[in-house]
This record gives C-alpha cells, structure tokens and sequence, in this order.
C-alpha cells in the first residue's frame, strides 16, 4: 500500500491536516473523543456534527468520511 506523507491516502491527510489545524475542527475532534468509547465513534460522531452545520467536504474538496477522520485521530488520547 502507498502511504501519503504517512496517512493511508491523499483524502486522508487531507482531512487530517484540516482537523488537526483548524481550531473548530480540532475541538470538535477533541469533544468527540471525549464522549465516544471507540475511535469509530468518535468519527461518527464527528461526521454527523459535520453534516448538520452542511460541511460534507474539506475547503479543498475532499470528502469528510468515518475513514479519514477516524485516520485524523490518531494519536488522540482520552480525559480531560
């Protein structure tokens, strides 16, 4: 599998680095993690936020799905 700047696809770190550097995105992320038991939740839960403000897609365009979020996650810890 080709890996991109060490994320499994282009969408991926894509979604990523909208999440891990935009503020809002980021709390979001946080939030979720601390209200969910599984990293699939917590994307999810994410996703679902995501569509009832009707943001479907990264400012460049790439699709927010429970896999790209899931993979903008990792490294999150819970608490707190």
């Amino acid at each position: 599998m080709v890996k991109y700047y060490g994320h499994p696809s282009r969408a991926a770190w894509n979604v990523s680095l909208w999440i891990n550097n935009d503020e809002g995105l980021y709390n979001l992320a946080r939030e979720a993690i601390r209200r969910t038991k599984t990293r699939r939740q917590a994307a999810e839960y994410m996703l679902t936020a995501l569509k009832e403000c009707g943001i479907e897609r990264t400012p460049d365009g790439y699709r927010y799905s429970i896999t790209t979020i899931r993979n903008a996650m990792v490294g999150y810890e819970r608490g707190r």
